[in-house]
C-alpha cells in the first residue's frame, strides 16, 4: 500500500495552481522572496509537510520542535512566525506572520475548499410533504426528512440521517451520516459529524413507589451559527428550558451534553467529556479530554478545565483548574509535590528502620 501524506486525489481533488501573492493575501502574511531562485512560474499547486513538501508545494512550521526541519526542506513557500523568518532556506519563499497555525488553516482551504451541495434529492430519500427542503440543498441516499421540517440553502444531508419532525436547519449546514436530529433548531453553517445525536430525551426521571417514573423533556436543543459537533456526540434536548450550544461553539467526538445545559459562544469540549444536566459555561471555556462536571454548577468565562477534571463547584472566570476535586492549577501541582516529599521521606524512615533492626539481629 502506497502512502500519500497530504490530500490524496482520490479524496481530495486536485486544485488549480495559486500564486503567492494570493496566497499572502488570503493568509495576511507578509511575502518574502526567495533569495536564491525564483517564485514558481505557474503558482503553488498544493500543501504538504516540511520534510515531503516540493518547489511548487506550501507548507508551514509552528513548533520550535520541527525546527530543523527548514534546514532540509525542498518546499517552495513556507509559512513561519517571526522567529523563524531567518532560517528559511535561500531557495524557499516565505509567508511571514504572528499566527501561522491560522495562516496554514487559511491557505489550506484555499486549496481545498469544503465540498458545495449537490443539489437534488436521491430517490431513495423518504421527504414528508409537508417539509420544506430548500432547492439548492442536496438530501442523499436513505435520508429521512421529517413533517414540517425546514432544510435551508445549501445544506447537506448526508446518506441515512434522520431529520425528526418540525426540525429547522439553516443554510450552509453538513449534516453527516447517521446522525438524528428531533427537537432542534440549528443555525448556519453547523456541521454535525457521523452518528451525531442531538435532541433525544435528557436523562430525567422520579422515584415513585413502584421504581423510577420518567420525566417528560418538554425542552428543544438549540444550536447557534457556526457550531461542529463532532462524531458520535450526543446533545440531550431540556427538560423544561432549552439545551444551548453558543455560536462558533466546537464539541469532539464522544462528548455528552445533558439536559438544559448552556454552553457560551467559541466553547471547546474536548473528547470523552461529559457535562450534566443544568450546568452554564460562559463564553470561551476550555474543557478538556475525560472531564466530567456535575450539574447545576456555572463556570465562568475563558475558563479552563484540565483533563480528567471532576468539576463539583462553580468555577470563576478566567480561572484553570485541574484534579478531582478540581482545584487551580498551583495548588493542585503543590500538592503533589507535597505528597512526593512526604512519600520520599516515609520511604527514607522505613529504610532507616530496616537498617537498624539489621544491626540489631
Amino acid at each position: 500500500m502506497t502512502t500519500v501524506s497530504t490530500a490524496d486525489p482520490r479524496f481530495f481533488p486536485k486544485p488549480d495552481p495559486i500564486s503567492a501573492e494570493e496566497l499572502a493575501r488570503i493568509s495576511g502574511a507578509e511575502l518574502v522572496l526567495p533569495r536564491d531562485g525564483e517564485l514558481p512560474p505557474g503558482g503553488f499547486t498544493g500543501i504538504g509537510p516540511l520534510q515531503e513538501a516540493g518547489p511548487t508545494e506550501v507548507s508551514f512550521l509552528d513548533n520550535r520542535r520541527y525546527a530543523s526541519l527548514l534546514d532540509e526542506t525542498r518546499a517552495g513557500l513556507i509559512i513561519v512566525g517571526k522567529a523563524f523568518a531567518n532560517r528559511i532556506p535561500a531557495g524557499s519563499a516565505a509567508l511571514v506572520t504572528s499566527s501561522a497555525y491560522l495562516a496554514w488553516s487559511r491557505v489550506a482551504r484555499r486549496f481545498y475548499p469544503r465540498p458545495e451541495a449537490r443539489q437534488g434529492q436521491h430517490p431513495s430519500a423518504v421527504i414528508d410533504p409537508s417539509a420544506i427542503v430548500h432547492e439548492t440543498a442536496e438530501i442523499g441516499p436513505f435520508a429521512v426528512i421529517g413533517a414540517g421540517a425546514t432544510i435551508g440553502e445549501r445544506t447537506i444531508i448526508a446518506a441515512h440521517a434522520v431529520i425528526g419532525d418540525s426540525v429547522v436547519i439553516g443554510a450552509d449546514c453538513r449534516i453527516g451520516t447517521h446522525v438524528s436530529l428531533s427537537h432542534a433548531l440549528v443555525g448556519d453553517r453547523v456541521t454535525l459529524f457521523p452518528g451525531a445525536r442531538i435532541g433525544q430525551d435528557g436523562f430525567g426521571f422520579a422515584v415513585g413507589p413502584a421504581g423510577f417514573e420518567t420525566v417528560p423533556q418538554l425542552g428543544r436543543v438549540i444550536l447557534g451559527n457556526d457550531v461542529e459537533i463532532g462524531a458520535n456526540a450526543t446533545i440531550d434536548r431540556g427538560s423544561v428550558r432549552d439545551t444551548v450550544i453558543g455560536a462558533g461553539t466546537r464539541l469532539d467526538n464522544l462528548v455528552q451534553i445533558g439536559h438544559n445545559t448552556t454552553l457560551g459562544r467559541n466553547c471547546i469540549v474536548v473528547s470523552q467529556a461529559g457535562i450534566s444536566g443544568s450546568t452554564e459555561l460562559g463564553d470561551r471555556v476550555t474543557v478538556a479530554a475525560q472531564a466530567g462536571l456535575i450539574g447545576h454548577i456555572k463556570i465562568g468565562e475563558g475558563a479552563r478545565i484540565g483533563a480528567q477534571c471532576g468539576v463539583m463547584s462553580d468555577v470563576d472566570s478566567g480561572a484553570d483548574v485541574i484534579g478531582s476535586p478540581a482545584m487551580p492549577f498551583r495548588e493542585f501541582f503543590r500538592n503533589v509535590a507535597t505528597l512526593r516529599r512526604l512519600s520520599r521521606r516515609a520511604s527514607g524512615n522505613t529504610a532507616a528502620a530496616g537498617d537498624v533492626a539489621s544491626d540489631k539481629d
